[in-house]
């Protein structure tokens, strides 16, 4: 495995600015750096897959994050399966507050136990500390105004009416 190879997994349903600046520190850290988008079978989707992957990539290149960036998607299988598939040596999660820490740490003790994969946490910057999907889709829904928590392509997006989703 690679430890200049890695992975952002996520749902990014949709995606934040808390995301990209996760992925823009994380492309700053590592050759290559592979954003994948995760089905979670414990979470009903508001966007398909395939809109995630768009949203994120525009967003990527509207935001301008330098680096070797791949946005790709796993439906099937475990997380360390894309992963050593990919030659990937490391997973950087952004971890928000105590709860994604008790949440994110069980899984990266399993994935090391797995595939000797090590888990890389990276704390948010403080504008986006308090920013998830789901308050997003929660004020989307509800006509609110998205814009100062996500991306253009993102807020753009969700203002078409797409929130209907």
């Amino acid at each position: 495995m690679n430890n200049r190879i890695a992975v952002v997994p996520g749902s990014f349903d949709p995606p934040t600015l808390g995301h990209i600046d996760v992925i823009r520190r994380a492309a700053a850290l590592y050759d290559e750096l592979h954003v994948l988008v995760v089905h979670n079978p414990g979470k009903e989707a508001m966007l398909p897959i395939a809109q995630r992957l768009s949203l994120l990539e525009q967003s990527i290149a509207e935001e301008n994050v330098d680096g070797n960036v791949i946005v790709a998607s796993w439906s099937m299988g475990l997380l360390v399966d894309y992963a050593t598939d990919v030659d990937a040596g490391v997973l950087v999660k952004g971890i928000r507050s105590q709860v994604d820490v008790a949440y994110e740490t069980p899984m990266a003790i399993v994935n090391r136990h797995l595939a000797q994969i090590e888990t890389v946490f990276l704390l948010p910057d403080p504008a986006h500390a308090l920013v998830s999907s789901s308050l997003v889709r929660q004020v989307a829904a509800l006509g609110g105004d998205v814009s100062p928590f996500v991306p253009g392509p993102v807020a753009r997006f969700l203002d078409t009416g797409a929130r209907g989703l």
